[in-house]
């Protein structure tokens, strides 16, 4: 009978469960894992991209992360990016590289990356990139004196290109320098009529003497002796027409694919740059071919939609003021978008 007793007590405590684990927090935009991420995506971006200049990471604006089974997942990241001084056949480490400042004329890269973290090891799957460039207004808002970028087909922008080149070649006795691409021009008219060019070059099999003679037998060096450089010119538009150009070689390294112009003249030239554009744009849309992730590469429309971003920050904090807070508390930011780095466009 007692022991009937104890039993019908026994059932009538109640029972205490476990609570259910709470979920993972969102992965934010300045944690480690999301930077690392982040840091990958750049570097291919740049090791991919085969025209301009190297971009530089300036804030993570978005980051999602699927499960897709044990120590597999997907991560979704909106980057924007600025542009660097680094062209970039340039063969100086991304870290080394200076961004260019709000008064250059800026360039701001924005991409959508799609890596796969499979065992703790990071490779990306697809990237979709543009680029353009900061608007004249903000740039003279702020900097009226400022030169603003010019068009890369501008006729003075090719005759400088043009003068500068053949200036150091007809200084120089070592290999005669061909024009790859023109990376970027500003024209500035007061108080000196100025014209600032920079442009991208590649050593040919000739010297300055020989190309006199015979320029168009004179081709790029073949991929085991390839020496790739980058000059900055700058022209006074006056009776003096006065140059100054500095051309810097960059040694022997694994060319990349470019489209050269025939002849250095200007008719040449604007069939490379034709398109009349003031800066090269990161248009960059690549699947990785040797990525594991065998899934679509494309990107879920939540994770590029400003809406559903804002939506969800909204739903984070409503989530939070459910739950009881001591007086004065105040709901951590949501975790996205980061921190800005160097300057907002």
């Amino acid at each position: 009978m007692k022991a009937l007793l104890a039993l019908i007590l026994l059932a009538q405590l109640p029972i205490h469960r476990a609570a259910p684990a709470a979920p993972p927090a969102p992965l934010g935009c300045d944690d480690p894992e999301t930077e690392a991420a982040a840091e990958v995506a750049v570097n291919y971006i740049n090791d991919h991209s085969h025209h301009g200049y190297k971009f530089a990471l300036n804030r993570i604006e978005q980051v999602r992360v699927l499960p897709q089974g044990p120590n597999n997942e997907i991560l979704f990241l909106e980057l924007d990016l600025l542009e660097t001084t680094c062209h970039i056949l340039n063969p100086t480490p991304l870290v080394n590289c200076t961004v260019r400042s709000f008064q250059e004329h800026a360039v701001e890269g924005d991409c959508d990356v799609k890596l796969q973290n499979l065992d703790g090891k990071l490779s990306v799957v697809a990237t979709k990139c543009h680029s353009h460039a900061d608007s004249n207004e903000d740039v003279h808002l702020l900097c009226p004196d400022c030169p603003l970028l010019a068009s890369l087909n501008n006729t003075e922008v090719l005759t400088t290109v043009t003068t500068a080149l053949n200036n150091h070649n007809s200084k120089t006795p070592d290999a005669y320098l061909r024009l790859l691409e023109i990376g970027r021009a500003k024209i500035q008219y007061h108080p000196v009529h100025t014209v600032s060019v920079e442009f991208a070059v590649a050593a040919t099999n000739c010297t300055a003497e020989e190309a006199k003679d015979n320029l168009e037998a004179c081709q790029l060096l073949p991929e085991d002796q390839s020496n790739f450089g980058f000059c900055t010119a700058t022209m006074v538009r006056d009776l003096s027409q006065d140059v100054r150009v500095d051309c810097q070689l960059y040694g022997h390294q694994v060319p990349a694919l470019w489209i050269l112009p025939s002849f250095p003249e200007h008719s040449s030239l604007l069939v490379l740059i034709g398109q009349g554009f003031t800066n090269h744009n990161l248009r960059l849309s690549h699947n990785n071919p040797v990525a594991s992730e065998s899934s679509s590469s494309e990107f879920p429309t939540s994770v590029l939609s400003a809406k559903s971003i804002v939506k969800r920050a909204a739903a984070e904090v409503a989530q939070h003021d459910k739950v009881p807070r001591p007086v004065g508390f105040v709901p951590p930011p949501p975790p996205c978008p980061g921190k800005i780095r160097y300057f907002k466009i």
